[in-house]
């Protein structure tokens, strides 16, 4: 039996999780280097999958199936295409840097505090969330993936819940009430997606007799899967609910605001970078392949839905007086752009999805660690609170305004290729929604440049006169991120490379071709 390497880059963060938890509660220190050690050796074996997946082989590559329980046709089985891989290259390459942001992030609170914080359950959380992520971009079991997409819930309400941002303008315990309100607000809402979802696999089963994602898609293909057309559009319906909660799709996305501002700038990172990529991913995997003509009967709808979310997200991160708030919202439209790519059914819109979500969480996570930074220096969320940082500490500025600049999609920085390739892919077919959509880039240069210029520019204020610059920790955690923006931003073929023969299959799946040019025949 060949090395299980998916289930080992699984199961190492899993095995930290537990390492980690049980580090004694003085040896804080030790607990922080362990999480570490387990992620970058997660990452280790990420890269390994990375190398060993062959663009040009078989579909769903590194195969692993096991008897599970056996009287519901419940296998463990695991594989990675194109797309899965990258994600799950982008999650273990993220999860370092954001346990070395956090580093102090779960440290206890000053003396008589009412709260300790156990900093041992903090990183053994984030790395409970790793192996989850993983194994949902590794199951083509259709059950397994139900688990472990639900089971992320749990530790990411502790995160929030837990170990909030400890920047708020009413005292600690109007913060702990908002903490457990966007704790509980996250868990209700994708808890609901995640039952809507339940009915919808037991509904799979009662027609496919069996949970394999291949086996199901095979038999669909065939014609040998007897499935009505409104019981194919009800399973996709209730599939669908549950990533577009989890993505978040408006009207679905009022969650994440509140999410991403009482948590940890980490944590923020590890929700919108990270957890919320699942939801993306999935439409690909699941409503695309498993239910091809409900995806192409829903898509006129979910493409407004999509415009909603970049337009909407957009215009209130345009009005928001919180930096993670702002952030939050940024998102929202982002995510919209990733949908939109997603069901304009061409390849250049879902080609430029997938690199999107890769792009997405590398520039959030260099704009939101870098915004925790300045948060925890000044004690402030407030925008209004800042002035003159670029003078104080000009390198802390310096990539803020980088991050900054790739969340608005500035040619030359990974974001725009990503962003091109979806409005070009969804003009081509549908021209209408492609030419609202960039009506979103205005927009987002609008509520980035203000950013920039409200909290860095201007009179230096007397709160931050004394700002310290980042120190090499956290030079060590953003620096990387600077570079791969720019570096995928000139070059992205090793990333297209991957995941395009992905997206042919996925094409392929629901039967459409990319429209042809109209050109005037030469006279």
């Amino acid at each position: 039996m060949s090395f299980p390497l998916l289930t080992a880059t699984a199961a190492l963060p899993a095995i930290g999780a537990i390492a980690t938890a049980a580090v004694p509660a003085a040896k804080r220190t030790a607990a922080k280097w362990l999480a570490l050690l387990f992620s970058l050796a997660t990452f280790v074996l990420a890269v390994t999958v990375l190398v060993r997946f062959d663009p040009d082989g078989d579909r769903y590559q590194l195969t692993e199936s096991h008897a599970w329980i056996a009287d519901f046709g419940v296998r463990y089985e695991l594989g990675v295409d194109g797309i899965g891989v990258a994600l799950i290259a982008l999650t273990a390459l993220l999860i370092p840097f954001i346990i070395l942001a956090g580093w102090h992030d779960a440290d206890p609170l000053e003396t008589g505090s009412s709260r300790w914080r156990p900093t041992q359950g903090f990183f053994a959380l984030i790395l409970g969330v790793e192996a989850m992520v993983i194994l949902s971009f590794e199951a083509t079991d259709v059950f397994l993936f139900y688990i472990f997409f639900e089971a992320m819930l749990i530790p990411m309400y502790f995160l929030i819940g837990g170990f909030g941002d400890r920047a708020h303008e009413h005292g600690e315990k109007a913060a702990a009430t908002q903490r457990s309100y966007a704790a509980v607000k996250f868990l209700l809402y994708n808890l609901a997606g995640g039952l809507i979802m339940l009915a919808a696999v037991i509904g799979l089963y009662v027609v496919a007799g069996n949970f394999s994602l291949q086996e199901i898609a095979e038999a669909r293909a065939n014609g040998t899967l007897d499935m009505s057309t409104s019981t194919e559009r009800w399973l996709f319906l209730g599939f669908f609910f549950a990533f577009a909660v989890k993505a978040p799709l408006w009207p679905l996305h009022t969650w994440l605001p509140n999410a991403m501002q009482e948590s940890t700038a980490p944590v923020a990172v590890l929700i919108t970078a990270v957890v919320d990529k699942v939801g993306t991913f999935a439409m690909l995997r699941f409503c695309l392949q498993l239910f091809p003509e409900a995806s192409k009967w829903a898509t006129p709808v979910i493409l407004v839905l999509a415009l909603i979310s970049i337009i909407y997200g957009a215009l209130l991160a345009v009005g928001q007086r919180d930096i993670k708030r702002l952030i939050a919202y940024a998102s929202i439209s982002h995510f919209g752009f990733i949908i939109m790519g997603i069901f304009a059914m061409t390849s250049q819109g879902q080609s430029g999805a997938t690199l999107y979500m890769i792009n997405h969480g590398i520039s959030t996570a260099a704009l939101m660690l870098v915004a925790g930074f300045l948060i925890s220096r000044r004690g402030s969320r407030l925008i209004a609170d800042y002035g003159g940082v670029q003078k104080v500490a000009p390198v802390l500025a310096g990539t803020f305004l980088i991050g900054s600049l790739a969340t608005l999609s500035l040619p030359g920085l990974a974001p725009f290729v990503s962003e091109f390739l979806v409005l070009v892919g969804t003009f081509t077919r549908y021209p209408v929604i492609g030419i609202i959509a960039t009506f979103g880039i205005v927009l987002a240069a609008l509520y980035t440049l203000v950013l920039y210029q409200r909290t860095m520019t201007g009179p230096v204020k007397p709160e931050v006169s004394a700002m310290p610059d980042l120190r090499m920790r956290e030079l060590v955690v953003v620096a990387p991120l600077v570079v791969l923006l720019i570096f995928l931003g000139v070059y992205p073929k090793p990333v297209t490379q991957i995941i395009d023969p992905a997206v042919k299959q996925t094409m392929s799946d629901v039967q459409k071709k990319d429209p042809q040019p109209e050109v005037e025949a030469a006279k």
